[in-house]
């Protein structure tokens, strides 16, 4: 296995085992997304993101036949090193048309800035009574750390557009009915999430789309200045790191 690779869009280059390292919180505190999903036996489910294949393993221990999707081969090669059905294949375009009887995603959707096509596309994936039920970074996620990375390339001459879509409770609501769901349940709450390996780890494997804009010569002390920018807000008194998460959880259903 490779350890990186390039994706379309704005996400960053995903290696698996950086991912494993420095972001097993992401999958562990998405462990109660897939209790809200409640997966069945014989149950058909698309895991929309699957990543490395952590809880896409955990939705198969319930006997459901799933089929996870992500855009990066790193990542799907990690979920089917588990055995797992992980297939490379982009969330706006997927190739599945009412195949499914449940749709789940976990930390995915914030990195697709096209989430209409996304909501639209899992739509047409699921049968009729299909559900949806995810996580994704709410209005207001990770503010202080982007604003922190934004200004230290601004004092270097460059611009960072966004490269996340983190909407409101009353955006992302909109958006499903549009793509034809009905909202059963919406809610947008702090999560004041502990970095393991610090800012740093938390840069290393999340901040590629905004710093990789630099020299590689560079990158380091940027990410130095962005730690000692964020170690007032984000650092407590006995030196953990507690990145300011905002999360958006919903379920959904196709009539």
């Amino acid at each position: 296995m490779t350890n990186d690779d390039s994706t379309p869009g704005g996400m960053p280059r995903w290696s698996a085992e950086r991912y494993a390292r420095h972001a097993a919180f992401v999958p562990a505190l998405g462990s109660s997304v897939v209790d809200a999903l409640a997966p069945a036996e014989g149950e058909r489910i698309l895991d929309v993101g699957c990543g490395d294949g952590v809880l896409t393993e955990i939705i198969a221990a319930s006997g459901a036949h799933v089929v996870g999707v992500d855009q990066s081969p790193a990542m799907v090669r990690a979920a089917v090193a588990r055995g797992l059905d992980a297939r490379v294949a982009d969330a706006r375009r997927l190739p599945f048309e009412a195949e499914f009887d449940a749709a789940f995603s976990n930390a995915a959707l914030h990195w697709i800035p096209e989430i209409d096509a996304v909501l639209a596309s899992v739509q047409r994936a699921l049968v009729a009574g299909g559900r949806f039920v995810g996580e994704l970074g709410g209005h207001g996620n990770v503010a202080a750390i982007a604003t922190a990375i934004r200004a230290v390339l601004r004092a270097r001459g460059i611009e960072t557009p966004s490269p996340w879509y983190f909407p409101t409770e009353q955006d992302f609501r909109g958006r499903l009915e549009e793509a034809g769901f009905v909202v059963r349940h919406i809610v947008v709450f702090a999560r004041p999430t502990a970095l393991p390996t610090g800012i740093s780890g938390w840069l290393e494997t999340f901040g590629g789309t905004l710093i990789d804009r630099l020299p590689e010569h560079e990158r380091s002390s940027v990410a130095t200045e962005v730690e000692s920018l964020l170690a007032p807000a984000l650092r407590d008194s006995r030196g953990e790191w507690i990145a300011d998460y905002v999360r958006l959880r919903f379920a959904a259903h196709r009539p």
